[in-house]
């Protein structure tokens, strides 16, 4: 690891990355770069457009095998004959290129848990993804963020992308969290205050002395909504927290960057962590939110707990917490998504996934299937679900009629053995 104390100075923790992967001294905000690549990232859904623009403009060879990640994990397995065609386009273009990181049936994850967990993304990294939630690998100190296919085409093909460089929100954060009040709490709340496009092509960037009191999963939660704001990135700096997480994962070199304490931010919000309390987005926007304890008798048909969003181990943990020794609400769908293959072994070895089966949930490998309305969870015309996914647009998770709540675990779980909306207070 290579600790940079300010040989980009004055600037953003985004704007340096971006100035370095530029191989400029400095760059400001709404300036046009040509940045080096770090890692391009396209799943079965995204990654055949990307691969028939590939061959079109007539590229022959990805310009490093070892720095494309393709992964199969939104319709699969497998859910239909079109589904299986586009994921043996992905197959058979992995197997051509030699992509070191193709992930596929039995050892395919959820992308945005996966690639941080086996330590495909580093601190200081530059990373494009034909999936929006890709600005979750902010959380340790990367930029990362979603782009078109046709990006990650020209991504593939030569390592490059232009960006314009984001402008900084900067959020001072102070306290801690109260007790079971999560990350997803807070961006819920965030968004709710600045709105799906209070951010837009903006750089979350999040400081202070709350910042390092989360945990580095509520940072991915946090991250991975970024998008729900309309920002460019969410990225926090790197810690203790961050280098315990990255410890034994990350086999190369990197560079962790901190943001100078003169940098220019467009706007500072400063929020105190002890006054967040559970938070429950409200269809149809990430934004409608409300404090869960004042939705009232809003009966549930569906529960899910898990996606790239809250699908960690300790994600699981709490609510397997909240479910043991009870039963899912008669009439009520309890569905639970490890988000890779490893969190779902290490939820077995500490009795989770039992938990969640005698309470009457059921456990499915991971997918990203329910959460896109896309399979193995669908909801029918008029259904309502809660989920501890990250978007509720309508028709998101199947009918148009159908409506979805955006929440933590803990409610979610809370939620599904009541039958209805709740944090366990007062109905």
């Amino acid at each position: 690891m290579e600790l940079n104390k300010g040989k980009l100075n004055i600037m953003t923790l985004t704007q340096k990355i971006l100035a370095k992967a530029a191989g400029k001294d400095k760059v400001v905000a709404n300036e046009l770069i040509m940045a080096n690549l770090s890692l391009v990232l396209a799943n079965d859904i995204t990654a055949p457009v990307a691969i028939n623009e590939f061959s079109k403009a007539g590229f022959s060879n990805v310009f490093n095998k070892d720095k494309i990640a393709l992964v199969m994990d939104h319709s699969m397995p497998n859910k239909d004959i079109k589904s299986a065609e586009l994921c043996k386009q992905c197959r058979d273009f992995a197997d051509n290129q030699k992509i070191k990181h193709f992930y596929d049936v039995g050892d395919m994850g959820i992308e945005h848990a996966l690639l941080p967990e086996k330590g495909i993304v580093a601190p200081g990294d530059v990373v494009i993804g034909a999936d929006s939630h890709t600005c979750t690998y902010g959380a340790i100190g990367a930029f990362s963020t979603g782009v078109g296919s046709t990006d990650v085409a020209a991504g593939m093909a030569k390592g490059l992308a232009w960006f314009k460089v984001p402008a900084g929100l900067k959020f001072n954060l102070t306290g801690k969290l109260p007790p079971t009040v999560s990350g997803k709490d807070l961006i819920l709340h965030i968004i709710g205050m600045i709105g799906v496009d209070g951010a837009l092509y903006k750089s979350m960037e999040y400081v202070g002395e709350g910042a390092s009191n989360l945990s580095i999963y509520d940072r991915f939660t946090i991250c991975n909504m970024a998008i729900e704001a309309g920002a460019k990135n969410g990225i926090f700096a790197v810690d203790k927290e961050t280098l315990k997480f990255l410890k034994g994962r990350i086999n190369r070199g990197y560079t962790v960057y901190q943001p100078d304490e003169n940098a220019e931010y467009e706007k500072t919000f400063d929020i105190d962590l002890s006054t967040i309390t559970h938070t429950v987005a409200c269809p149809h926007l990430p934004s409608n939110t409300k404090v869960a304890k004042d939705l009232k008798n809003i009966k549930i048909d569906q529960v899910v707990i898990g996606s790239c969003t809250n699908g960690w181990l300790s994600d699981l943990a709490v609510a397997a917490n909240v479910l043991k020794g009870k039963k899912v609400a008669k009439g009520v769908r309890c569905i639970v998504f490890p988000s890779t293959p490893q969190i779902y072994k290490d939820a077995i070895k500490k009795g989770y996934i039992q938990t969640f089966i005698d309470a009457g949930c059921a456990v499915s490998t991971p997918t990203c299937g329910p959460c896109l309305g896309g399979h193995m969870g669908v909801l029918a015309a008029g259904e309502k679900a809660i989920a501890t996914t990250n978007r509720n647009f309508v028709g998101r998770m199947g009918h148009p009629t159908s409506e979805v709540y955006l929440a933590s675990p803990f409610v979610a779980a809370k939620s599904a053995i009541a039958g209805f909306i709740t944090d366990g207070g007062d109905r």
